[in-house]
């Protein structure tokens, strides 16, 4: 390998000074001389580069290959000595030595040549699994490759199918915007169609008004003449159609007898046959007391029921499934023999009260939710009544489908009570709102902004009482629409209920106590009654007072009715558990007779004392 190096270095200092020699020849000129100067230096580079890269690569090997060189020609030269001198000892002894040491060297060297020929084999080995890790990661490569082109197929395809939802999106967008647009409309052209019906309402119930008023001026004209007529005329005495009197009467006393006999028959026939010739009597005989107007009409149109003395109720005289669903109220008529109920099921029905048994005579249908509140008008013929549907239903009880709707709530309506005025309705409702009504408009007059829900209000004389949710009874006064006095309330009221007297006040609370308040003081001095294992069992529980005001009855949600007696403030009694849950409303006749509880698994009980 020296001797090639030498040669080849030889080779290359040849070929260059040949080159030089070359150049001087076939390049004479300056410009032929520098590319081949050029030419030649390129080569040389080529060379030394090929020379270092072989001598790096073999080093080893020629270093080995020289010190065996060398020991094969020290062995060579020993043998040649050993020709020459064989008779010398000492050198012999010396060569065997130098060949032991030869020997151990080779085998040295051939070890080492073994080991290295292992690590060549290991790290041939180590080479082939780099080169399968290597083909294992291109495959992974390629694999990732291909998983991120799916990938970005599929965000290119979810991008399309959201561009295309976000155009139906548009669309339906643009639809809604279209349809609200539309609504709109509609309840602009709803209300002015309202306005109209109003309007034209309106002007029938003035052409109407006008007709009935000629009309009874006509009767009015016509009575007067006959009650002229029947003055000036004179009644003889006839023995035979008379009643017999006493010989001690004299004819006079026969006289005015009689015409006054036939000046009854001649009223009561016309109240019997006609609502408007009583109040043309009563035009032609009001009597005016200051600023207030008897009014015969008003007289005969409010019975006023007399109870001397009610009376605690001691046994169930019928129990009946009164509703396909829940009852939430119960009333009695001024008559005392007709009753009202309402329920979840979306209609109130009548029943009579024939032999200690509730019989049905009706239903009055035409709400299209529930029924939370009713009330009887005080002539006995019209009923009201409150409802989920956010509106307040009107009906005569010989017609089965409402006479007047009033809506306007934007929540359930709670509470519907006639004012003082038969012509004139209020509501309350969960709006946290109460308002007056017109029956002859059907239309809201007023409405009252209140800052909680309202469950319950009755009417007083100029007044509107309303129990809330926030533990405050309100006095409203009906002529300003104003609150002027606020009651505290030891709970959320559930009910309220005023005596006939219209002096005391009862209010039925969500802490499980009634509480009466005395309306003519000042101070409003009230009373409290409990009761152990009574309990207000909903936010409607209806409590009542006796016709006579000397007791309150209430359900409980053990299904009981406790009655408490006001002078003494104790539990009166506590009539046995008829009913299976709580009890949602309690009514008391104003005969004071009967007294009727209905809960919310549709029964109804009557009680008496019979």
């Amino acid at each position: 390998m020296a001797a090639v190096t030498g040669n080849t270095r030889t080779v290359m200092t040849d070929s260059t000074g040949e080159s030089q020699r070359g150049g001087r020849v076939l390049a004479p000129g300056r410009g032929g001389r520098s590319a081949e100067t050029r030419w030649k230096r390129h080569i040389v580079g080529q060379l030394k580069h090929r020379d270092l890269s072989q001598h790096a690569k073999f080093q080893d090997l020629i270093r080995f290959y020289t010190q065996l060189l060398d020991r094969t020609t020290l062995t060579k030269g020993i043998l040649s000595g050993s020709v020459r001198r064989p008779s010398s000892d000492s050198s012999i002894s010396s060569l065997l030595h130098r060949n032991n040491q030869l020997k151990k060297t080779t085998g040295e060297l051939a070890y080492q040549v073994v080991q290295l020929q292992q690590q060549i084999k290991i790290k041939e080995c180590v080479l082939g699994e780099q080169h399968a890790r290597r083909a294992e990661e291109r495959r992974r490569l390629a694999g990732a490759f291909d998983a991120r082109q799916e990938l970005h197929e599929r965000v290119e395809q979810v991008q399309e199918e959201n561009g295309g939802l976000k155009t139906d999106y548009d669309a339906l967008l643009e639809r809604q915007r279209g349809a609200e647009t539309k609504l709109r409309e509609e309840k602009v052209r709803g209300g002015r169609l309202l306005e109209d019906m109003i309007h034209l309402k309106q002007q029938a119930a003035a052409h109407m008004n006008s007709r009935n008023e000629r009309k009874s001026r006509a009767r009015e004209a016509n009575l007067q003449k006959e009650l002229q007529t029947a003055a000036r005329s004179k009644v003889t005495m006839d023995s035979c159609s008379s009643a017999p009197t006493s010989r001690s009467s004299s004819p006079n006393t026969a006289d005015r007898t009689e015409s006054s006999e036939r000046r009854h028959r001649l009223f009561r026939s016309a109240s019997v046959t006609s609502p408007r010739i009583l109040s043309s009597i009563r035009e032609l005989f009001q009597k005016r007391r200051g600023h207030s107007v008897s009014s015969l009409q008003e007289d005969l149109q409010r019975p006023v029921g007399i109870c001397v003395s009610a009376r605690v109720p001691e046994r169930a005289l019928h129990t009946l499934e009164a509703h396909e669903q829940g009852i939430n109220a119960v009333r009695f008529s001024s008559s005392s023999d007709l009753l009202a109920t309402g329920g979840t099921d979306r209609v109130i029905k009548l029943w009579e009260i024939r032999a200690g048994a509730l019989t049905h005579r009706a239903t009055l249908g035409g709400s299209t939710e529930g029924i939370t509140c009713i009330e009887f008008d005080p002539t006995g013929l019209r009923i009201l009544a409150a409802s989920y549907d956010k509106s307040a239903l009107l009906w005569r009880l010989d017609d089965s489908v409402p006479k007047l709707t009033l809506t306007g709530h934007s929540r359930k309506v709670t509470a519907a009570r006639f004012s003082g005025c038969l012509h004139q309705v209020v509501t309350g409702s969960a709006d946290r709102t109460i308002r007056l009504w017109d029956l002859h408009r059907a239309a809201c007059v007023r409405v009252v902004e209140v800052a909680s829900y309202c469950s319950d209000l009755i009417c007083s004389e100029n007044c509107i009482i309303s129990g809330h949710f926030d533990s405050k009874i309100r006095v409203w006064d009906t002529r300003t629409v104003s609150c002027v006095q606020e009651i505290p309330a030891q709970g959320k009221v559930t009910s309220l209920d005023i005596s006939s007297d219209h002096r005391q006040l009862l209010s039925c609370c969500r802490d499980d106590c009634l509480q009466l308040v005395d309306l003519r003081r000042r101070s409003n001095e009230r009373m409290c009654f409990r009761a152990d294992g009574f309990k207000c069992g909903s936010d409607s529980t209806k409590a009542v007072i006796s016709p006579d005001g000397c007791f309150l009855a209430a359900g409980s949600a053990d299904g009981a009715v406790y009655i408490w007696n006001v002078s003494t403030g104790n539990l009166e009694s506590r009539l046995p558990d008829k009913h299976s849950s709580s009890i949602s409303a309690v009514s008391w006749s104003l005969s004071g007779e009967y007294v009727v509880s209905v809960d919310k698994s549709r029964r109804a009980i009557l009680w008496s004392d019979i």
